[in-house]
């Protein structure tokens, strides 16, 4: 009973964790909080990746809410045995807990690979990726970003989103990942004890 109200706990974080997601991938599609930079197509190529409105967002809550309806004790027997039945919804909350690992890890890739390319802005050379030859050195280097024209203080606006969506679709993925070895080791331990049925010989 424990286990399934901590299995409770952690599916219902993602929701949150979701819900942000889903506002700080918007939030990138607006630099300073401009709109024009979105609709002349003046972005980061990894924004269109939707990895947080998509993957990290929408696609987390499905799984928190099919996590959350497995972890309800009034489901419906999908077998005669109540252990068979219980053994079912453990299998299938291990399946969409790794659903989930995989959903929230490319958001956690791509934003690291959007932190480390740097913004797409216009320098004095016209617009271009200003600090893509620079392995993400320049993230450590506050002195270069006045490379950037415009948008203003993109720079910034870019390391701090990326930097929450990394955060967010890392937190998911431990979640997921702690679902899927307390759901893994009730399969493999025999939480789960095989009833004999008396037979009629």
């Amino acid at each position: 009973m424990g286990s399934r109200k901590c299995g409770g706990c952690l599916s219902g974080l993602l929701i949150p964790l979701a819900l942000w997601s889903i506002i700080v991938n918007i939030l990138l599609y607006f630099p300073n909080g401009q709109t024009s930079y979105a609709s002349s197509n003046k972005l980061t190529n990894y924004v269109w990746y939707f990895e947080g409105i998509c993957f990290s967002g929408v696609m987390m809550l499905i799984v928190a809410a099919v996590l959350l309806v497995l972890e309800n004790d009034n489901n419906c027997k999908c077998c005669q045995s109540e252990n068979c039945s219980k053994k079912y919804m453990t299998l299938l909350s291990m399946i969409f807990s790794s659903l989930g690992i995989a959903f929230s890890g490319y958001c956690l890739v791509i934003s690291a690979l959007g932190l480390v390319q740097g913004p797409y802005c216009r320098t004095l050379d016209g617009w271009e990726y200003a600090f893509e030859s620079t392995a993400g050195r320049f993230l450590t280097d506050s002195s270069i970003w006045i490379q950037c024209l415009e948008p203003a203080h993109v720079v910034e606006w870019n390391i701090i989103l990326f930097s929450i969506l990394i955060a967010l679709s890392g937190l998911q993925v431990i979640v997921c990942l702690i679902r899927v070895v307390t759901q893994l080791s009730k399969i493999l331990c025999g939480n789960y004890s095989v009833i004999i049925q008396p037979g009629i010989i």
